[in-house]
């Protein structure tokens, strides 16, 4: 009797162990396992495939960043050549108008001209000799803003090539995007030629240093700055545009409604003003 129990305890053991064979081999005769297997091999190809465009559009977006950029800055560049050129043919003209006979002092000096018809052979030596002088000191003012003989200010010995030097460098950090170095030398750049003909310039980029890394209260201040200290540069319009934009991003859009219909309605016919309205009609439809 006790040989029987362990007996008939292994038996209904071994049925158990049977019949879980066999529904596992009827699992697999089924397929149910071969589909399962065959559905996470599928999600792991959808997730690679997500993955993959998840990263090209990343790609594809700092391509556009990038591309961006570059155009904001070649605006610069060509901003930066006209007005060269515009130096340059002033400074050609002035030299024209300096070394033409007889028209030096009517035309740099702004030294009085003779009336119609006066004499010029009864001039005395010494008033020959004022009127060159007055021709002299006419050229010198144009050239070097100082008084003749007067000691040279600090402005008149800034080194042009090292002005440029300094500008360049800066430009070219917030090109390279080393947005807080760029910052740092535009800073540079203002202390140390704050009289610069690049001055407006160097401000708003100082300004666009910090926009571009959200730091909007830094760029707020330097782009209010700019217009306050330069309304007629050519910058001026973007400054505001830059305005009414960290306006928006900070919450406060009635003050970015203010500024950018200011814009629209002071500048209609600028760039900055068209950025302006495309900025309003978006704001109006969310």
């Amino acid at each position: 009797m006790l040989l029987t129990l362990p007996a008939v305890a292994i038996s209904q053991t071994t049925q158990t162990l049977e019949q879980r064979v066999a529904r596992m081999e009827r699992m697999l005769d089924s397929g149910t396992l071969l589909k399962l297997l065959q559905s996470v091999e599928e999600l792991k190809a959808e997730v690679r495939e997500l993955r993959g465009q998840l990263e090209q559009q990343q790609y594809s977006l700092s391509q556009m960043t990038d591309r961006q950029r570059e155009l904001y800055l070649d605006v610069d560049r060509r901003l930066q050549r006209v007005e060269a050129a515009g130096v340059a043919i002033g400074a050609a003209a002035a030299g024209a108008a300096a070394s033409a006979p007889g028209s030096a002092p009517a035309t740099i000096g702004a030294a009085p001209t003779a009336p119609s018809g006066s004499a010029t052979t009864g001039a005395s030596p010494s008033a020959t000799g004022a009127a060159a002088g007055a021709a002299a000191g006419g050229v010198a003012a144009a050239g070097a803003a100082t008084p003749t003989g007067a000691p040279q200010s600090a402005s008149a010995a800034v080194d042009p090539v090292k002005e440029q030097q300094a500008y360049q460098s800066a430009f070219n950090l917030l090109k390279a995007g080393r947005y807080d170095q760029a910052a740092k030398s535009f800073r540079e750049f203002l202390a140390d030629y704050p009289a610069s003909k690049f001055a407006d310039n160097a401000q708003y980029w100082l300004g666009e240093s910090y926009y571009v890394t959200r730091s909007f209260d830094n760029a707020m201040r330097e782009f209010e700055k700019l217009i306050k200290d330069h309304p007629e540069s050519q910058k001026l319009t973007h400054a505001l545009l830059k305005v009414g934009y960290i306006h928006d991003e900070l919450g406060q859009k009635d003050k970015a409604r203010d500024v950018l219909t200011q814009l629209t309605e002071k500048y209609p016919n600028s760039t900055a003003a068209g950025l302006a309205a495309k900025r309003l009609e978006r704001m109006r439809s969310q």
